[in-house]
């Protein structure tokens, strides 16, 4: 997946830019904060934190795929801010030097751990006592309306299995009650969860239908269903969802409804 999303950056950023800038803004760092970023992927939360907390602050960025790491230690070099730093590791497991940080920030990166309990345990060990954690994850699939209407053009022609809820993917944390009792039983307290509701556009900013479609295919899991189909039915399904993306494009852009549960605890 780290391949898919380094393969598609630019559109994966964009796509999730305004949830992430709305959870940057729920954070409120402060200058001199020492801040750790779990999932970071390519590393745009990072610096961005990295900027918010100063010369004196310091920023880790934490991520599973080698690939992406190398790529924001790249990008980090080219916009010199040195208080930023990465390291590739499994938040689930990672044994980190150093002082316990003050606060812990993630961009959609805690809902794919194969042991969660074990793992929001672990997290919290990554914070000094009295440390904040702030998070996004994405809502109920129902609420979030690029991938409500993509599953109902592709059960049109695919007979798909039911979700397990709670699996590892995007919407384990989809429910705001389970993410209490993660983090509860993790050590965590003071819990506000706040739902996100907005327009998610599609691919990002100035994508066509057929760009919105085929990202979808190569870069999310989900294309992995029909690798085995006939060209004839992947050309149906694509065609299906061409339409319902024309139906929803605004200007130059593709805007859908979506869902995010924005989530603030203390360690």
């Amino acid at each position: 997946m780290g391949e898919r999303w380094l393969k598609h950056l630019k559109r994966f950023e964009g796509m999730i830019a305004p949830l992430g800038q709305a959870l940057l803004e729920r954070a409120g760092f402060s200058e001199g904060e020492r801040v750790i970023d779990v999932g970071c992927g390519a590393g745009a939360t990072t610096l961005e934190i990295g900027r918010r907390v100063g010369a004196r602050g310091r920023v880790l960025g934490l991520d599973v795929s080698p690939m992406l790491i190398e790529a924001a230690r790249q990008r980090t070099a080219a916009a010199g801010v040195p208080q930023v730093s990465f390291r590739c590791g499994d938040a689930a497991a990672a044994e980190l030097e150093g002082p316990p940080f003050a606060r812990l920030f993630s961009r959609f990166g805690l809902m794919f751990f194969p042991e969660p309990w074990g793992a929001f345990a672990h997290l919290h060990t990554f914070l000094a006592r009295g440390g904040r954690a702030d998070f996004s994850v994405w809502g109920p699939p129902r609420e979030n309306e690029w991938l409500a209407k993509l599953m109902g053009v592709v059960r049109e022609h695919v007979e798909l299995p039911d979700a397990e809820p709670r699996t590892p993917g995007p919407f384990a944390l989809e429910d705001p009650d389970y993410i209490r009792e993660l983090l509860t039983r993790g050590g965590f307290r003071d819990i506000h969860i706040d739902r996100w509701h907005g327009t998610q556009l599609v691919g990002g900013p100035g994508t066509t239908p057929e760009e919105a479609t085929d990202f979808l295919f190569d870069a999310m899991s989900f294309g992995r269903l029909f690798e085995s189909c006939a060209p004839e039915l992947r050309a149906r399904i694509r065609e299906g969802l061409i339409g319902v993306f024309a139906a929803h494009r605004d200007g130059n852009s593709i805007g859908m409804k979506a869902t995010a549960w924005l989530v603030r605890a203390t360690a």
